[in-house]
């Protein structure tokens, strides 16, 4: 059992890590010669789902943390 949570924790990690990776927030060069937006505005599309990916994958990463402590 303890193989199976082990697993399934690296590979959550590894699709936690690419779908942080995946989200831009345009913070480069732009920001530093005024090319920043800086206002509020709304996730769409695949911004938005790689948003609740992230927070759901990080919830399942957390929830497998606990469970391998409790196993072993």
């Amino acid at each position: 059992m303890l193989k199976i949570i082990t697993i399934a924790e690296i590979i959550t990690a590894i699709l936690l890590t690419a779908s942080i990776l995946l989200q831009n927030r345009g913070a480069g060069l732009s920001g530093a010669f005024g090319g920043n937006f800086g206002g509020y505005y709304t996730k769409r599309g695949m911004e938005k789902f790689l948003f609740f990916l992230s927070t759901f994958l990080s919830s399942l990463f957390i929830i497998l943390a606990i469970a391998s402590v409790a196993v072993s």
